[in-house]
């Protein structure tokens, strides 16, 4: 008996089951003992990720390389090249002990999308790339967006020597331990200059498409973000002979200026949100005053100068609780990425794939941010989500139903097919 060709929706769900088998074949790359992943920028595990990914790339018969900094790019090459290449694609880092389908699903994803358009309907009119991102997490440096920001051109290279992680290792060094020297390459050597919009899929990390019985998520916008890092300093003494009148205790302060971000959060309301989600004591001992203390802050909101006014007053405010309590602050800012407005005609596209598919979406902003924030200001772009069981991200217990994997999945493909082959091909210019 002859054997049957698989018709393009048999091709369509192969593909899709063999997007769920890479996405947990990539979550072996750092895992952890207690369930989860961690996959911090050029560590052995994640390079390691970086490379199965090219394999799995050519497998896919896509042309696949490294840039200067250790993005993987994928590429199916169109056949009219006036046309600017469409990007899709998100991170391959992971934060500490986090889950396997942050940023990884994006990837694998893109890249089962591009296999199977080549599988299924061979060259397209305009080229698509697939794209694993070094970094977005900012877990091991103090600086986010390290392989989106560099394509972009928002992240020069003179950074990579000015920040260090907990060990002290600087970026530019850890980069050349993971056999990426791009010293001599200029400020921008992963700078794209020619990108035609840009496309990401990811988990919500939220819980309103679970809570709203959605597949999709349409992505209307993307908060904004500020990082700072907060250094208090007092004086270290004996913990026994300091009267408590006449201490300068680091920790102290530092505990009321958490507090009071806290308040000074929920008096603003939503959408704004305020997290301290580090604080180090240095050298603390259980006997001594400390002297020495480090903590970080995280601001979001959708609305550029509130965002801004709210980081204005609050470190009105902590530098007032620093003067009373007789310490120094001081303040570092590490991150500030601006609200960014996704694209409505690839909006418009992803709503009308869901309505092809049968799959129920919604729109809804991002809280979180993403590669995405990156390409709004320079080129269209658009976010896909699929849901979050019970909202949790950023832990071994982060998980999505395979049947929503595959729904974005599907989404995606037929959202490529529209801007690679179809109808759209010319619209993003």
């Amino acid at each position: 008996m002859a054997k049957r060709i698989p018709s393009s929706l048999d091709l369509l769900s192969q593909f899709g089951e063999r997007m769920l088998e890479v996405l947990e074949e990539l979550s072996l790359y750092g895992a952890d003992p207690e369930g989860g992943v961690t996959r911090l920028l050029y560590t052995e595990p994640w390079l390691q990720a970086q490379q199965a990914l090219v394999s799995k790339m050519q497998q896919l018969g896509l042309e696949v390389g490294f840039d200067a900094v250790g993005n993987v790019f994928g590429k199916l090459q169109g056949n009219e090249t006036a046309l600017k290449p469409i990007l899709t694609g998100s991170h391959i880092d992971t934060v500490k002990n986090g889950g396997k389908y942050d940023g990884a699903y994006g990837v694998v994803a893109s890249m089962m999308a591009l296999g199977y358009l080549k599988a299924a309907y061979g060259e397209p009119r305009r080229t698509l790339e697939a794209v694993s991102f070094c970094e977005e997490e900012g877990s091991r440096f103090p600086l986010a967006y390290w392989g989106s920001g560099h394509v972009t051109g928002a992240r020069p290279l003179t950074l990579a020597a000015e920040i260090a992680d907990h060990a002290g290792i600087t970026l530019l060094e850890a980069m050349r331990q993971a056999g990426f020297d791009a010293a001599n390459l200029g400020e921008h050597p992963a700078k794209r200059e020619q990108i035609g919009g840009y496309l990401e899929i990811h988990i919500e990390q939220g819980s309103v498409l679970a809570y709203k019985h959605k597949q999709i998520g349409v992505v209307t916008a993307i908060v904004g973000q500020i990082r700072l890092t907060v250094h208090v300093t007092g004086s270290s003494n004996h913990a026994g002979t300091t009267p408590m009148k006449m201490r300068k205790d680091a920790l102290a302060g530092a505990a009321e200026m958490v507090a009071l971000t806290e308040q000074m959060a929920l008096e603003a309301g939503e959408p704004l949100v305020a997290t301290v989600g580090r604080l180090e004591v240095k050298r603390g001992t259980s006997n001594v005053v400390p002297g020495d203390v480090m903590f970080t802050l995280d601001i979001r909101h959708t609305d550029e100068p509130e965002m801004r006014m709210f980081c204005v007053r609050l470190l009105t405010k902590l530098e007032e609780i620093a003067m009373r309590r007789g310490l120094t602050i001081e303040t570092v800012q590490n991150l500030h990425a601006s609200p960014v407005a996704m694209h409505e005609g690839i909006s418009a596209a992803i709503e009308a794939a869901c309505e092809a598919g049968g799959f129920r979406s919604m729109r809804l902003p991002s809280g979180a941010g993403h590669d995405a924030q990156l390409f709004g200001p320079i080129c269209p772009s658009a976010m896909i989500f699929v849901p979050s069981v019970a909202g949790i991200s950023h832990s071994p217990a982060e998980f999505t139903e395979a049947d929503d994997l595959v729904a974005g999945f599907q989404t995606l493909v037929h959202v490529l097919y529209q801007y690679g082959y179809g109808g759209k091909a010319d619209e993003i210019l």
